[in-house]
Order: C-alpha cells, then structure tokens, then sequence
C-alpha cells in the first residue's frame, strides 16, 4: 500500500515512523529525524532528509547503521531471517537460488570484506545484475576504509530511493527507473519490420538466459519496452533477431539456409535509470544499430 506524500506531511511521529520507517533497515531514528523536516515539497526531497540523517551522525553510528543490514546470499539471508524488504531484493536477482559454488563463492567474499571493513557489503542489487555485483565485490575490496564508506553510504541512497518510490507517490518522484527498447528498420523494403521474432537475454555466470520474448508491431517496434518500471540492471545483454523468418516471409534472399539468420546484438548497460534503445537496421545481407532514444 502507498502513502500520498499530503497524508504523510501530517502525520504524527509515531504515524510517520510506522509508514515509512522501515526504509532504512531496522534504523527508527533515521524517520523520526526526517520528521522533524516536515512537511516536505516532494518525495525527492523527504527521501534526501532521510538520507541527511544518516550522513549528520558520527562514522561510528554510520558504521553500526551498515552493520544492521544482512550478507549478500548470506546464512541469514538464505534462512529467510532478513527484513521483507531485504528478503524481496536479493530474490529479484537470484541470489535465493544460487549454486552451492556460486554461494560458498558469495561466503567468502563477504567474509574477506567484512574482515577489512567491519560492515556487510552494500549495493543496491536491483540496480545490477549477478555478475555485476561479483564484479563490483572484486572491484571495491581494495578500497581504503574512507572511500568504501562513502561507496556503501551512495548504495544506501539508491536502496532506499526505491523503497521510498515504493512507498510514497506525490510530486517530485525520484528517477528510478530505466527503459530498454528496439524498433526493426527493413532498409530492403524501405519501411519497418512488422512480425520480427526478438529475445532479450542477460548473462549470467558467463552462459545467456532468457528473459524476454516478443514480435514487433506494424511500426516494427514492440507494444511494450523490453524492460521498463524498474531500474536496468547492470550487465551484459543480447538481443537476438529472427530476421531470416523475416524476409523469408518477403520472399527475399531465398538461399537456404539464409546469409542472415538469427543476427545478435551484443550490449551493455551501465545506467540503471538510463533510457537505451538498441534498433537493429537490416536488409537480408547486412545490419547495423546504435544507441538511440
């Protein structure tokens, strides 16, 4: 259930805390200090005295705040002992179903961050894919203690940005999703591809899976985005084309099998709440995309 942003500008302290809260993992004081900050203008602006309010109080406050939250794919997590909300972030991106390998990988790693930094890592999972996150594990663990506070305090901001869109509507929303489209372009017949077979796959663990599956409309485009009203997770993509059936279907290039058959776009996404549009432009012996729009 949402909360509109006029109804929660007059609620009492304990109406407010009971609301929203629960944002900012099993940390009360951090509400009851935006509290004071009322009423405000927009969500933008509610969220960020959230966020002031961790900022203004000591490292060592800081440090016990990111202490609260659990391990990645950690025992606590995969005993099902975290908060709700926690609990429905690390599933969306699988770490609830990891391999043995994949979660003893995942133990160790934050074991050996833990053992530097004194906290749990932070990264707002949603805004990236399996492989991100390892990578960015990798990549953080040399950091000094002042820039990985910094870098887990940044993923605090995009964790709880979404919780609070999730929570609260009004004016001034904050930006936390992204949108991942196509369009096919027959530059034989000088006009769109309607008809078009298009997967969508990300990678993970190196091998491809599926996540989409749609044909394009008469304007060669697809009735909804490939990805939409969630933030694009950080990763590597393919879009695959069947543009073979397309022209097949035209009566043109009538080799079997076809020169081009199946054509792949292989990408990149590194904007969460970016907007990438990734057309193909093809003739049946030839293509070319770019990054539109």
């Amino acid at each position: 259930m949402t909360i509109a942003l006029a109804d929660l500008n007059q609620m009492t302290l304990p109406e407010f805390a009971a609301a929203i809260g629960d944002a900012f993992e099993l940390a009360p004081w951090v509400a009851e200090a935006a509290h004071a900050k009322q009423p405000f203008a927009t969500v933008s602006a509610l969220h960020q005295a959230m966020m002031a309010a961790v900022q203004a109080v000591p490292r060592e406050r800081q440090i016990a705040f990111l202490g609260q939250h659990p391990d990645l794919a950690g025992k606590a997590a995969r005993a099902g002992a975290v908060t709700d909300d926690s609990r429905k972030e690390q599933a969306s991106v699988g770490l609830d179903t990891l391999s043995e390998e994949e979660f003893a990988r995942f133990h160790r790693l934050n074991d050996a961050y833990k053992a530097k930094f004194g906290f749990p890592f932070m990264i707002c999972v949603r805004r990236h894919t399996r492989d991100s996150i390892l990578e960015q594990f990798e990549r953080r663990l040399p950091n000094d203690a002042a820039a990985e506070l910094a870098t887990a305090l940044q993923e605090v901001f995009f964790i709880t940005r979404l919780r609070i869109a999730a929570k609260v509507t009004g004016v001034g929303m904050p930006e936390v999703n992204g949108r991942l489209s196509t369009h096919v372009l027959d530059t034989h017949a000088g006009r769109p591809a309607a008809g078009v077979t298009v997967e969508l796959f990300e990678f993970a663990g190196g091998q491809p899976r599926r996540i989409a599956a749609t044909v394009t409309n008469a304007d060669g485009r697809t009735d909804e985005p490939l990805i939409a009203g969630r933030p694009l997770p950080i990763g590597r993509y393919e879009l695959q084309f069947a543009v073979g059936d397309h022209f097949r279907s035209k009566g043109i290039g009538a080799a079997e099998p076809p020169f081009l058959d199946i054509v792949p776009l292989r990408f990149s996404i590194a904007e969460p709440e970016g907007h990438y549009h990734v057309p193909l432009i093809c003739t049946p012996w030839g293509y070319t995309t770019y990054r539109g729009s």
